[in-house]
């Protein structure tokens, strides 16, 4: 498929996979894919941000690529790694065989063959379909050395293996970048992105979420969850509840016929909201009542 000529359409394409975009994040999608920028998506855990990726890939009918980042990530693990166990296979058999040129074992081993790719190398291989959609995410719990190493990829969207050179994408990869913002990732590497706030939605926007993640919940109790989840995250709390939380909680309700919330019900259900021991001992006892006549109170007549 080719690629939205407009923010309209980019909205329609995200849409048309269950992802329900505003515009003004659907404008800095639609000014990624015109300029072939890298898209750097910053937001509490939960609101959306590798699920923007994942829709997009399936609009666009293309390979997603996804490097999930943790703390000690390193260019052998992003990019590539030689099979070393088959490597020395073939140098036990060239020695059997006898008689092996040391030169051409040498140049057979560090070849293709036994090559591993990994995401950032796998990104930067031509493909029939198009140019894969490159998901790195939670780039926040690497560290500093691994985005210095970034740079290289996300300026010139190449990759250097010193075996075998450098190898450039004949077409750069569409690259979206997450963070959770558990630190602040460097300004070096957000320059060479386009920079997106993703915020908690709306009460609009958040209903018209758990409609399309959860069409089955009927309209009065996706008003009374999403109006409680809001208030909740008013709270003092440790983790507050994403938009991912939402959709969950009122896929738990409907699993257990709940027409309407009530506090016994909320108590019964918390995990599925709150992931944290601490947030859920707040909301024991009369709060949950509390925050229920509260979210209530701001609900108007459907």
């Amino acid at each position: 498929m080719t690629q939205p000529n407009s923010i309209d359409a980019v909205q329609d394409l995200l849409g048309s996979e269950g992802y329900v975009c505003g515009r003004a994040l659907a404008t800095v999608v639609f000014l990624s894919l015109k300029l072939g920028r890298p898209l750097f998506l910053e937001g509490e855990a939960g609101v959306g941000k590798t699920e923007i990726a994942k829709a997009l890939a399936a609009g666009l009918g293309r390979r997603l690529i996804r490097l999930q980042c943790y703390e000690g990530l390193d260019a052998s693990s992003a990019v590539y790694e030689w099979n070393f166990p088959a490597q020395m296979v073939a140098i036990r058999t060239a020695e059997a065989s006898g008689g092996a040129d040391r030169g051409a074992l040498q140049t057979e081993l560090f070849s293709d063959d036994y090559l591993i790719e990994r995401p950032l190398l796998q990104a930067m291989r031509p493909d029939e379909n198009g140019a894969p959609v490159l998901l790195i995410d939670e780039l926040d719990r690497t560290d500093e050395p691994f985005e210095a190493f970034l740079l290289e990829a996300l300026s010139d969207f190449q990759v250097t293996i010193p075996e075998l050179g450098t190898i450039k994408a004949p077409e750069p990869p569409i690259v979206i970048v997450t963070s959770n913002r558990t630190r602040e990732v460097h300004d070096a590497l957000k320059r060479r992105c386009l920079y997106h706030w993703v915020d908690y939605p709306d009460f609009a926007r958040e209903i018209e979420i758990l409609h399309t993640r959860a069409p089955e919940a009927a309209e009065a109790l996706s008003r009374e969850v999403v109006a409680f989840v809001q208030r909740l995250r008013t709270e003092d709390l440790f983790k507050k509840p994403g938009v991912a939380e939402t959709i969950d909680w009122a896929k738990c309700l409907l699993a257990l016929d709940v027409i309407n919330l009530s506090p016994e019900v909320i108590g019964d259900t918390l995990g599925a909201i709150l992931k944290y021991q601490d947030d859920i001992q707040k909301l024991q006892g009369s709060e949950a009542k509390r925050l229920l006549d509260e979210a209530k109170g701001t609900l108007e007549p459907a």
